[in-house]
């Protein structure tokens, strides 16, 4: 079933933020043993991925297709409601000696999972973003242009 590119991001965004949550919070569990935050977040987290194997599954023309949607932003309202105000707050409070060094292999680890599915990036970008896409394609094709016609014209010994 095709997905249209907006879809497809929204998705790819989602799996990258939750297995990202995934690695965090055994540290939080470390720190913090009988938070039931942890519990109810990592069963939101099994929620939207249903939800999102769901929204995977469906072409985007398919009468329920928006419904579905809509039922995965819910839930993901619901959810950074609840790390915003009580999850990061506790993180904040019981990891404030580590949480640099945290953010640091965070940010390492969402670039990990990025760089595994350039191609899918690529085409949830042209597919959600045509205008800018075509536009930034477009800009790059110039350059080229330019560079190779700068090439040319360059005598061989000055190259």
């Amino acid at each position: 079933m095709a997905q249209d590119g907006a879809g497809n991001a929204l998705c790819f965004a989602l799996e990258i933020h939750a297995q990202l949550e995934k690695e965090l919070y055994p540290a939080l569990r470390a720190a913090r043993p009988t938070a039931i935050a942890l519990d109810k977040s990592v069963t939101e987290h099994n929620e939207m991925r249903e939800s999102i194997v769901k929204l995977r599954t469906m072409a985007a023309d398919t009468p329920t297709y928006d419904d579905t949607v809509m039922e995965l932003m819910r839930k993901i309202i619901h959810h950074v409601a609840g790390e915003e105000t009580i999850l990061l707050p506790m993180a904040e409070d019981v990891l404030a000696a580590d949480l640099r060094n945290l953010g640091t292999q965070m940010n390492l680890r969402r670039l990990q999972l990025v760089a595994h599915r350039p191609a899918e990036i690529a085409m949830n970008s042209a597919g959600a973003f045509p205008i800018l896409t075509f536009s930034i394609a477009g800009l790059a094709a110039l350059a080229v242009l330019k560079i190779s016609r700068t090439l040319s014209r360059t005598p061989r010994g000055m190259r």
